[in-house]
């Protein structure tokens, strides 16, 4: 299975059973725009305080008690409030809304929370690309600054098992480089190529890894047969392994700004996918993100 564009995936979300979404401080106008226009997808219960978010829903037209609302106990994190809704089978992933990603983190490590899984947490963005054939994913841009060989491999495997989550038996993952050949003074490139063997070796359970490889090899076929590389995955890759934080964050913002890419924000390795967008996201990437956690739950 391939999912080629948002519409596509909000098409086949629409076909499976109904997921809901905890959203953390709710009381945030984005947050609940892109969940009335998610609605047709996907149920939502929402975590703060009842009469601002009321007033919210009640200032973007809607019934103020369209939603189940509930309220954090004195002293109780909202996360932790959100962890047990999860826990307790009423919600299948969470949102941040009207809280700083660092507060939101902050209670979802709680021991409280129950939600570590005993291994890294990280960022992947979805971007539709213009020209390209499906949804590309970008990680991390967003968690892990300068991640060691070991952190990259469970970057790589948060994002595999989520794309088999999706549907995807055997995605195809890019250890992006500066260069396509391994230079024992470059540490991504080696990395890359123990990351390719331990692919081989079956650690990421079942997908393909091409690394080194510079980004023009891994998206242009063209570029190949210039350089005399070939690989046939080239413009086929679904995941693009950045080698720090900087990369995938430049990266990503270049889609954004130059392409006009539509994208979606997800933390991953929890026991429940977090919905993670800026502040400043606008309700289209909220939404986009709400469709691509339920896609996968």
């Amino acid at each position: 299975m391939v999912v080629r564009s948002f519409s596509d995936l909000t098409t086949r979300v629409k076909r499976g059973a109904r997921k809901t979404v905890a959203v953390v401080g709710a009381d945030d106008a984005h947050a609940l725009e892109a969940v009335l226009h998610a609605e047709p997808i996907l149920d939502a219960v929402l975590i703060g305080e009842a009469d601002a978010i009321r007033t919210i829903l009640a200032s973007l037209g809607t019934d103020a008690e369209r939603f189940p609302i509930v309220v954090p106990d004195a002293g109780e994190h909202p996360s932790v409030t959100a962890a047990k809704l999860f826990h307790a089978g009423r919600a299948n992933f969470l949102m941040k809304g009207r809280i700083t990603s660092g507060e939101l983190l902050k209670g979802v490590l709680m021991p409280e929370a129950n939600l570590r899984k005993g291994t890294l947490m990280s960022h992947v963005a979805f971007f539709e690309l213009p020209g390209y054939p499906k949804l590309l994913c970008l990680t991390d841009g967003g968690m892990c600054p300068e991640p060691t060989l070991a952190e990259k491999e469970a970057i790589v495997r948060n994002a595999v098992e989520f794309f088999h989550g999706l549907g995807y038996e055997c995605p195809n993952v890019a250890g992006l480089c500066g260069s396509e050949t391994v230079h024992p003074k470059i540490r991504e490139t080696v990395e890359a190529a123990a990351l390719q063997k331990r692919a081989e070796e079956g650690v990421f359970g079942t997908c393909r890894f091409v690394g080194p490889i510079s980004y023009d090899l891994a998206m242009l076929p063209e570029a190949g047969k210039l350089k005399g590389y070939h690989t046939p995955l080239a413009g086929q890759f679904d995941i693009l392994l950045t080698p720090n934080l900087v990369s995938g964050n430049l990266l990503g913002k270049s889609y954004i700004v130059n392409c006009g890419a539509p994208m979606a924000g997800l933390i991953l390795g929890a026991k429940a996918p977090i919905v993670l967008t800026s502040r400043g996201a606008s309700a289209e990437e909220k939404y986009n993100s709400l469709a691509i956690a339920a896609g996968a739950c």
